[in-house]
């Protein structure tokens, strides 16, 4: 009978492999380095994941639940007005990536330049966590639309991709350049756009 898997050695591959993720990227990151990194023998990385593309998905999936738990609530705030509470949650993330000195981006954005046309897996994983993304910022998002603090020209639905398209591109530019410039770009014309 096989022992159960140790949900602790799991936790530590998921931990460590986002860590290399930011760092040196999927391709970058053998299961090798990973394992090391975790502190467990290589052999022992198939006993928790099939393959590393299920792991990409894992990694990703947590990444998401970490910001999900930690930020979704922002954008929750009844009392808070509901365009606030989107400049609040976004500003929350740009602090998160300026302790990095802006050098990592944003691990769901990596991901998909890297592996969206090789691995159909990582794909889906992507293509799941955007959506849920965008469902959390149509919140506040109809809110505002219902109280007419929404430009009348401006869809919710149009809007929630919009904005997630455009806070991608801005970390994708901060990592690059290593500069807080895009995200107070994309701060800037935010608010402008959506009440225009």
């Amino acid at each position: 009978m096989p022992r159960p898997a140790n949900l602790q050695t799991r936790g530590m591959l998921i931990a460590a492999g986002r860590e290399l993720f930011f760092r040196t990227g999927v391709n970058g990151s053998g299961v090798g380095d990973i394992a090391a990194a975790a502190g467990v023998p290589k052999g022992s990385f198939y006993n928790y994941f099939q393959t590393k593309e299920t792991f990409v998905s894992e990694v990703l999936a947590d990444y998401w639940r970490d910001i999900e738990s930690r930020l979704a609530p922002v954008l929750l705030e009844p009392e808070t007005d509901p365009l606030e509470r989107i400049v609040r949650f976004f500003d929350l993330l740009t602090e998160e990536h300026g302790r990095f000195d802006f050098r990592f981006g944003c691990l769901i954005g990596n991901l998909a330049l890297e592996l969206a046309q090789a691995s159909d897996d990582v794909r889906d994983s992507l293509e799941e966590i955007i959506a849920r993304w965008r469902e959390l910022l149509l919140i506040p998002l109809v809110e505002a639309k219902q109280r007419g603090l929404l430009s009348s020209s401006v869809a919710p639905e149009e809007a929630a991709t919009l904005l997630i398209e455009s806070w991608e591109g801005a970390a994708i530019h901060g990592k690059v350049f290593r500069s807080a410039l895009p995200y107070e770009r994309f701060r800037k014309t935010l608010m402008r756009g959506l009440t225009a």
